[in-house]
This record gives structure tokens, C-alpha cells and sequence, in this order.
């Protein structure tokens, strides 16, 4: 399906995370180890995504003109975006606008990432303290196209899904009605509508996916529908799971600050020191200390933190028994 891979650390150089050890990202794309009957190699895109700390809205609006530029002036310009707050009104909570904030960037291209020069040539010269990447395994039907390849970004966060949805248009629809239904009980108006699903970047089931955890998002927290940004990925899973049991849901999610997980299916690992935290679909080296999730879990990784719980537990709303 793919492999993705998520870091929350010091400072380090955005390219180099995509190519670190004998077994790395790029790696995987042409020689993976755990597709677990999920295609046999990741050649269908890939893409990247990281987090600037800017110091005011100008700055921002800046960035944001000078990234989209830079993409645009080059022949053939693949994906390269920046924002701040939430433009898509999919997928988290604005910035309040003045003052410092995070900022997500993005990089996508739908050609397979070892023919890249950028990431040799240009993402080792970023610098960040939280990276999403991941490379894609097209499921038979779905466009290659530079739009369905993840992460797909929204206000602070970045998502990628690694795995597939069976007949995901009428399991998408089902969901999206069910979210709602559960949150109308809950108490909210309209959360989940079926006409936002015509937002998604690609007829694809990650990009579907996104556009429901994003209504989540809006309502995760302290007295929210969902309690955490982890339960909104498990509450998501195991709604997709009720409809088609054998669904492939290995999620990831980031904000810049932390990495949420879930795995269904397919394999995750994670490397937590208390100067950061990785999340990986395999090992990048030999290092000891990675740790394998289990299947049917959802994961939240920081520096020196590594949860891990069952996603049936995780996946209640707020307030539920």
C-alpha cells in the first residue's frame, strides 16, 4: 500500500530524514520488507511535509507567496505549498493570528522518489523539529497523480494513510453518516455532512479519510466530541472497520509537536528517546531500541513518550460508556 514515517525532535535536515540508514524511506520504495500482501514496491509518488516556527501572520503570508513562487517558477513544478491556519476549513484549529505559530509546508511529486533530485539536491537544505513523509503504493483503480499522494495537510496537521479502504466510496458515505448520527447524540449540530467528502484533493480513500478525520479535529479536546487527536484516528478506524471488516488502516498524524498512530493490518515502529520520537512502517536501521506496535492500537509518540492502547478503547467519543 505504502510506507510513511513521522519524526518530533531537535532541528534536523528534512531531506536527510527520507534517505537516514541502510533501510531508509527511499529505500522502501524499491526493496520494502513489510507489505504484508499490500503490492511489493512504493513507485507510485511520495511526499513530504514540515513545520517552520514564524512570527507573525506577515511572515506567514510571506512564506506562503515565496513557496508557492519558487514551485511555480520550476519546469514541470510538482507540489510545494505552505499555510497557516486552516485555509481548506478541513483538519484543525486556526492560528489565533498575531504572534508565533507553526507553520506546515509540503512537498508532493507523483513520480517515484528515487528519481528525484530535490531530495538530495534541495529538502537536505530545510531545517525542522517535525517531519511527515511517506511513499505510495497506488491501490489498482485509483490515480497516480501528484494530489493523491500524501501527506495531505490542513491548518497545523499532516496525515498520511497507509493502507486501503474496499469499495471506499460507499464505506466513506456510510462513515461520514454514522460520525454524524453519533455526534448529533452527542449533542453537536451537522458536524459530519456528506457534501464535504467533494472537498477531498483525489477520488482516492486516503484523501476521503482526511476530509472526515478533519471534521474530527475541529471537535477533538477537552469537552469536544473526541477527547484527543489519537481518539479522533481510532474512532475513524473503527467506524471504517465496522463497515468492511478488512480494511487496511495504518494511520499517522502530526501536529509539529507530537505523532499520533494507528495500525490495522499493517506494520509500525516506533524509536522514542527523550531527545525524539519516530514512527516508522519499518525500521530504517539496526538500531535496538525500535520497538514494534502491535496490531489494533493507536499510538501517541513525543520526545521521551510512547503510548500505546487498544484501538477499540481509544476509538469511544467523548462522554461515551
Amino acid at each position: 500500500m505504502c510506507r510513511h514515517l513521522g519524526y518530533v525532535g531537535s532541528e534536523t535536515a528534512v531531506g536527510e530524514l527520507l534517505t537516514r540508514g541502510p533501510h531508509s524511506l527511499r529505500t522502501q520504495a524499491w526493496a520494502p520488507r513489510e507489505m504484508r500482501g499490500g503490492g511489493t514496491i512504493n513507485a507510485d509518488g511520495f511526499g513530504v511535509a514540515w513545520w517552520r516556527v514564524v512570527e507573525a501572520t506577515s511572515s506567514a503570508a510571506a512564506d506562503t507567496a515565496a513557496v508557492e513562487a519558487a514551485a511555480n517558477d520550476r519546469a514541470g513544478a510538482q507540489d510545494l505549498t505552505a499555510g497557516r491556519g486552516d485555509t481548506s476549513g478541513r483538519g484543525g484549529v486556526p492560528d489565533s493570528g498575531a504572534g508565533a505559530g507553526l507553520v506546515v509546508s509540503r512537498y508532493r511529486n507523483s513520480d517515484p522518489i528515487w528519481t528525484d533530485p530535490a531530495v538530495e539536491e534541495v529538502l537536505p537544505q530545510l531545517k525542522s523539529g517535525a517531519v511527515l513523509a511517506s511513499i505510495r503504493s497506488a491501490t489498482v483503480g485509483m490515480p497516480v497523480e501528484r494530489a493523491a499522494c500524501a501527506p495531505f495537510v490542513g491548518g497545523r496537521w499532516a496525515f498520511s494513510h497507509n493502507g486501503v479502504v474496499p469499495q471506499w466510496r460507499r464505506v466513506v458515505t456510510a462513515v461520514s453518516a454514522d460520525l454524524d448520527t453519533a455526534a448529533t447524540q452527542w449533542g453537536a449540530t451537522r458536524l459530519f455532512q456528506t457534501a464535504h467528502l467533494l472537498e477531498a484533493e483525489s477520488a482516492t480513500d486516503s484523501a476521503a479519510l482526511w476530509v472526515l478525520l478533519g471534521d474530527l479535529l475541529d471537535s477533538a479536546g477537552p469537552g469536544g466530541f473526541v477527547a484527543s487527536p489519537g481518539a479522533a484516528l481510532a474512532l475513524l478506524a473503527t467506524t471504517v472497520l465496522q463497515h468492511v471488516a478488512d480494511a487496511r488502516l495504518n494511520f499517522l498524524l502530526g501536529d509539529g509537536e507530537q505523532l499520533w498512530a494507528t495500525t490495522v493490518h499493517h506494520a509500525l515502529s516506533a524509536l522514542v528517546t527523550e531527545e525524539f520520537a519516530i514512527l516508522s512502517s519499518e525500521p530504517y536501521d539496526d538500531d535496538p531500541r525500535w520497538q514494534p506496535i502491535p496490531d489494533r492500537c493507536v499510538i501517541t509518540a513525543r520526545p521521551g513518550h510512547l503510548s500505546v492502547e487498544p484501538l477499540a478503547r481509544a476509538g469511544a467519543p467523548a462522554g461515551a460508556p
